[in-house]
């Protein structure tokens, strides 16, 4: 005992060395450029299909940002998203905060393109953060350097999506609070909600602000167009009833969207109080006066949440199949 003691510091530091060494690990396995040796072409092949399908379907590239969104709030960025209700697993898919959400075949015809290249090698959760990537640039944003080396993984987590995904009508408080345990600021936060610059939503969403009265904060010229584009105070969920995010630049991921919340055309409740809170409000006008400044921010944002958690070593997997977890 009385030699343990004359070890002093340098024997306790012995002892967490190994765990030490285990936390390094974690934090070096997400890196830029992962794939360089096992899958040299894998960027390239994403950036390939990401490009030729955002050519045939448009949508994509909106859809591949809301993927990583929802995938990285909700536990870990570990594409557990994309799993579906197979092998005791109930899809997050399932859950009313992923209502809308689509283009989950296309994932798919991504992985087969690199299933084809380099067999078992790259994981589903680094096709969401990767296509996330290039679907910015091909809506107009910045380019975003996106770490990789992400796992799969081997669950679902139903259970907590409504627990960290923003309702539209949620309080400032409570998103500013999801988003920061999963490691992003306040500016970073308002940031992330440009991506609603783009993409359209539906009028489930909407009506709680057009009936039975309107919403005071909304601009009176924007509730009359958004009840000629939702008639009704309950809408058919089925059916094709929606209003773009943005009227002026609809596809580009711009600074429109922060115009257009101190014009109070923030479509939807949760927007427009960016705008009215004091803790977002000087960033929505930096914003909407410096669109340089939002894809800085947006690019800052983003990485951040896409490193959120990761699944890392014999935690994970490399999933074949991005709808299923490897059966033996």
């Amino acid at each position: 005992m009385a030699n343990i003691h004359r070890l002093g510091p340098i024997f306790f530091i012995f002892l967490l060395l190994p765990l030490l060494l285990q936390i390094s690990s974690v934090i070096g396995d997400l890196q830029l450029d992962y794939y360089k040796d096992s899958c040299p072409r894998a960027e390239e092949i994403i950036k390939e299909q990401v490009t030729e399908l955002y050519k045939k379907h448009g949508n994509t590239a909106v859809s591949w940002i809301r993927n990583l969104f929802h995938d990285c709030m909700v536990q870990s960025c570990d594409a557990s998203l994309l799993l579906e209700t197979k092998y005791g697993v109930l899809s997050e898919q399932r859950s009313v905060r992923s209502f809308g959400m689509r283009n989950f075949k296309y994932v798919g015809t991504i992985k087969e393109a690199l299933e084809s290249e380099c067999p078992l090698t790259v994981s589903c959760a680094d096709i969401v953060a990767l296509s996330a990537r290039d679907g910015v640039v091909l809506l107009g944003g910045p380019e975003i350097a996106m770490k990789t080396g992400r796992k799969d993984s081997k669950e679902s987590y139903v259970a907590e999506v409504e627990a960290f995904i923003p309702n539209h009508n949620d309080t400032m408080s409570l998103v500013l609070s999801q988003f920061q345990s999963v490691g992003v600021d306040t500016e970073g936060t308002v940031a992330l909600f440009g991506a609603h610059s783009v993409g359209r939503t539906h009028c489930t969403i909407l009506v709680n602000r057009l009936y039975p009265e309107v919403d005071p904060t909304l601009d009176p010229d924007y509730a009359e167009y958004l009840k000629r584009r939702c008639p009704s105070p309950d809408p058919d969920p089925k059916a094709v009833e929606y209003t773009r995010n943005d009227l002026e630049t609809p596809m580009v991921l711009d600074n429109m969207y922060y115009k257009n919340l101190l014009r109070h055309k923030g479509l939807l409740s949760v927007d427009q109080q960016l705008a009215s809170d004091p803790r977002t409000s000087p960033f929505v006008e930096k914003m909407a006066a410096d669109n340089d400044y939002f894809h800085e921010q947006f690019s800052r944002a983003l990485a951040v949440l896409s490193e959120n958690n990761p699944v890392t070593g014999d935690k994970g997997e490399i999933r074949k199949d991005c709808r299923y977890v490897n059966r033996d």
